[in-house]
């Protein structure tokens, strides 16, 4: 994919070398369980379940299944989204799509194809995870 500017086009999907030559990425949205995220994940990613995605979409369950952090992300923050192999993602996507986000981006391939690009990864969990 040629990028003219710092972001491709709305909903897009793109791959992993290609999110890494933005200018300005978006925020990273890690979608796999938080015991996935913490085997090893991509250093600037947040971590939010795809289940936990989902039940906040039920207006009772929202301030519960979702972290303070993405409760206050406004509607038209850029995000990407990631899981393992590009299964969990496009659904994150979609959803939040759905719920109003107006740049969602998918990232082909996942993790998977993150380290196969030879992008840097984190193992363990950080201060970066769906709790705060």
């Amino acid at each position: 994919m040629t990028l003219i500017s710092s972001h491709p086009r709305i909903g897009d999907d793109l791959t992993p070398a290609e999110f890494a030559h933005l200018s300005d990425p978006p925020l990273l949205l890690d979608v796999r369980s938080g015991v996935e995220y913490g085997l090893f994940h991509a250093p600037q990613a947040r971590n939010l379940s795809l289940p936990r995605l989902l039940l906040g979409r039920f207006p009772l369950l929202r301030s519960w299944v979702l972290p303070p952090w993405f409760r206050a992300l406004p509607k038209t923050e850029a995000i990407a989204v990631i899981c393992l192999t590009a299964h969990r993602s496009p659904i994150a996507a979609a959803a939040l799509t759905q719920a109003g986000f107006t740049t969602v981006f998918n990232l082909t391939g996942g993790m998977i194809a993150w380290q196969k690009a030879g992008l840097p990864v984190c193992k363990g969990p950080t201060s970066v995870t769906a709790a705060e």
